[in-house]
């Protein structure tokens, strides 16, 4: 049941960007051929009006058909008047970037609506679980709040925080590490020597403790949750391009994932039955997928902008050789990203899967 409901999440994603379009074109007066969703040979189809519905068998993403796209297409008089290329650049780019922008829109209501009902884990960090016949059992207390380390008091947001105890704890390799704690309102020090956790896929230094999320997490209530929300989607964006724009280097590489791992990683939530955890994935992933459109290469959304906007500094329509160039060459960019993506995600499913726990 996971892997349809994973299915549908994805699938309402892909309509409404392509309804984006749609709705903008039909707004703008452009005539619209075909709304699909998938990509063909087509499974299903239906006309309405001048338009016609389709499902396409490869679920690979939807589409939007809208008369003149290619300037080289035989058009009949009667429509030529609505084609896509005899717009002016204004409303060509309205029509492309409203895709793109119902996704990022989308992905921010999704956030902001989380915040509210889950308010995010904010410090101090919360002692949770405390694991039997390691140096944390008898001197780390459920409850206890981590304030120091060696002396060193913790500071940033909780991310940050968890990193600083963590490479701490690591940088000791089985040496003493103390913890300034608070404990019912007193501060106390506790220390004890790290570990080396084989168990690990990746071995590591511990102590020996986790943390109580639930503990840590803040209220946040209307008034925080889209700010919150803007924040997260700006941590994903910069790290979606940043990781893109480093395509060449192995390490950034590894990190690029497909619509497999995005599916997968959606699926193993639905089967945990955590629907905030969901929405939330599904939501990163509307947002990935508005951005990455927005890249600036043919055939991705970015790359009709980029072409119309050029159209409007050079003062006339670019040549369509020009066109066909910059399209084999976008699309050769993709069909990469696509496929480093999928590599990664099947090695991922491979190697113990995705992490959701």
């Amino acid at each position: 049941m996971s892997w349809l409901l994973a299915f549908l999440g994805f699938a309402v994603l892909i309509i409404l960007h392509e309804a984006g379009h749609f709705f903008a074109a039909k707004a703008v007066g452009m005539r619209v051929e075909r709304f699909s969703l998938f990509f063909p040979p087509l499974v299903a189809r239906y006309k309405r009006g001048e338009t016609e519905y389709a499902i396409g068998s490869i679920p690979l993403g939807g589409y939007v058909k809208i008369t003149g796209m290619n300037p080289a297409e035989d058009i009949s008089p009667e429509h030529a008047h609505r084609a896509y290329y005899r717009q002016p650049v204004w409303k060509r780019i309205v029509v492309i970037g409203a895709g793109p922008l119902v996704n990022i829109v989308l992905a921010f209501i999704i956030l902001a609506v989380v915040f509210m009902l889950r308010g995010p884990i904010e410090p101090p960090l919360v002692v949770g679980a405390v694991q039997n016949g390691t140096p944390a059992q008898g001197k780390l207390l459920e409850g206890d709040q981590v304030i120091a380390v060696d002396g060193k008091r913790l500071t940033g947001d909780a991310g940050t925080q968890l990193d600083q105890v963590t490479n701490a704890v690591g940088a000791h390799k089985g040496d003493a590490v103390s913890f300034t704690l608070v404990r019912d309102g007193r501060e106390l020090t506790v220390s004890g020597n790290t570990f080396l956790d084989n168990k690990l896929e990746e071995p590591r230094y511990r102590f020996g403790f986790g943390y109580d999320q639930e503990a840590m997490r803040t209220d946040v209530g209307v008034g925080r949750a889209p700010g919150l929300a803007l924040d997260q989607m700006w941590v994903v964006t910069s790290t979606t391009v940043s990781h893109i724009a480093q395509i060449f280097k192995a390490e950034k590489r590894k990190e690029i994932g497909s619509v497999v791992g995005g599916y997968e990683q959606t699926r193993q939530t639905i089967e945990q039955d955590d629907l905030i955890l969901t929405l939330t994935i599904l939501a990163l992933i509307s947002l990935s997928l508005g951005i990455i459109n927005l890249f600036p290469f043919l055939p991705l959304d970015g790359g009709h902008i980029f072409w119309a906007l050029a159209e409007k500094v050079r003062g006339k329509a670019i040549p369509f050789a020009v066109m066909e160039r910059a399209g084999f060459v976008g699309f050769a960019l993709v069909i990469m990203l696509f496929v480093i993506g999928l590599t990664n995600d099947i090695d991922r499913l491979q190697n113990g899967g995705f992490g959701i726990r």
